[in-house]
Order: structure tokens, then sequence, then C-alpha cells
């Protein structure tokens, strides 16, 4: 025969055991009739809770905006973009890389972009051709001289080296007297007048391309048409290796203009 004692003690060691897990929590207190999993409003409004706070949200989805496509193009010495901006159809011209500056040169807006491109290249044609009649024509040389809006621009737009920049500032500050070619070898740091004679080409040659100037044929030769459209020298001196340069005075006001 079991001993009761014995069979009492086991079973109250069985009944502390779960008394482990629950350690620490309150005691749960169920009414009779409640459901423990019962979730509803009304009990979850009975026990205290937010009735709101487990409400899910639904999350609005936000369509991400799309960029416009902008197309590129060409026009001539200009870069074309155009697409669709604030349900308006624009086209815009720019210096045409490498310039070194991106600015705005014009605009103009259509209904369609194929409209608005039209009427770009229709603004820039204009525009060319009253820059180009604003332009003298040089006596020695029959190459034609921009005009100092011209200047300024291309100035401000084509890849100059520090040595070309001094020789032009030099020049520039020299007036009508001009440089020699020593004298202008000693104010841009080059060793020789050929470096010098160069050096003054390659800025007519740019000067040229960035504003699409081509030399008249049968003009002089390549080195000289060049600096032609940058300076010149006197007609008594055109031989005289020794005469100095000097300016258009078109190119001159552009560069003092800059540094005033």
């Amino acid at each position: 025969m079991k001993d009761p004692q014995a069979v009492r003690a086991r079973s109250l060691q069985n009944d502390v055991r779960p008394a482990r897990f629950l350690a620490g929590r309150p005691p749960i207190r169920i009414t009779k009739g409640q459901n423990m999993s019962s979730n509803s409003l009304k009990d979850r409004a009975a026990r205290g809770q937010d009735i709101f706070s487990s409400t899910p949200k639904k999350k609005k989805a936000v369509a991400k905006e799309t960029m416009p496509a902008v197309q590129v193009g060409a026009h001539g010495r200009y870069q074309i973009k155009s697409g669709r901006l604030n349900g308006e159809y624009i086209a815009r011209a720019f210096p045409k890389p490498p310039a070194r500056m991106r600015g705005l040169i014009a605009e103009a807006s259509g209904a369609t972009e194929e409209a608005a491109i039209a009427a770009l290249h229709e603004a820039l044609d204009a525009r060319e051709v009253s820059r180009s009649g604003d332009r003298r024509t040089d006596a020695q040389t029959g190459n034609a001289v921009p005009s100092a809006a011209e200047y300024a621009e291309a100035v401000r737009q084509i890849d100059l080296s520090k040595p070309q920049r001094a020789l032009l500032d030099a020049l520039a500050f020299a007036d009508d007297e001009g440089l020699s070619e020593t004298a202008m070898a000693r104010a841009a740091g080059y060793k020789s007048r050929a470096s010098v004679r160069r050096s003054f080409a390659g800025v007519g040659v740019l000067i040229a391309e960035f504003l699409s100037i081509n030399p008249v044929e049968g003009s002089a030769q390549a080195e000289l048409d060049s600096i032609a459209l940058v300076g010149y020298r006197e007609p008594s001196d055109a031989e005289d290796t020794a005469a100095p340069w000097v300016l258009h005075p078109e190119l001159r006001e552009a560069l003092l203009a800059q540094r005033a």
C-alpha cells in the first residue's frame, strides 16, 4: 500500500513545476464565460486596451515621378537640348563642347518638341545673320573681323592657355602701339619668337572655330591668316619682322571690358 504522504508530496511537486515558467508575471484572471482567445473590440475595450493600437494602416502608394527625357542635338556651333518642362515643350541652345562655360544662349517653346526645336533653329539662324552683318572686313586680308560682342563671347568660351591669356592681356594694354614679337615673348614667357607666332595664330584658330568663321579663299598663308583674326601689323611694316603686332580694336575692347 502506497504512503498517502508520499503521494501528496509528488502531487505538490507537479503543481509547483509550472510556476517556474510563470514567475514574475501577474496572474491572469478569467471570468465566467470569458474566452481567453477573444480579441474583439468589445473585449479589448473592457480590458482597457486601445482599440486602434493594432489596426494596421494601409500605406498609400506614392508614385515615383519620372524625370522627363531630354533630347540632345546640335545646330551649327550650338548644342541643343529639348524636352517637356512644366507641361510645355522647350528647346534650349548652349555652346557646343568643349566650351569652358555652358551658359544658355537662346530658348524657344512650341506645341510639340519638334516645333520648339524648329523655332530655336530659326532664332539661332537669325542671330548668326545679325552678327555677321555687324562684322567689318579687314582691308589687308579681306577676312571678316568679329564685333566686340562676338569676341567677348568667344574669349569666355574658348580654352586659352595661361601664356595665351597673358599674351592677349599684354597686347590689350599696349593699345594702338602694339608689341614686338620679342616683347610678346617676354610678356607671355615664351623662349622664342617662333613660339609666340604659333601661340598667337592658335588664338585665331580657336576664335575662328568657335565663331564658325572661314578664311577667305586665296588669302594669306594659314599662320598669318589665323593671326589676322586676332591682330595686324601696319601695311608699311608688313615685311618688318621687328614691327609691332596690334590687336583688333574690337578684341581689345572685349578683353579690357572683362578686366574692368
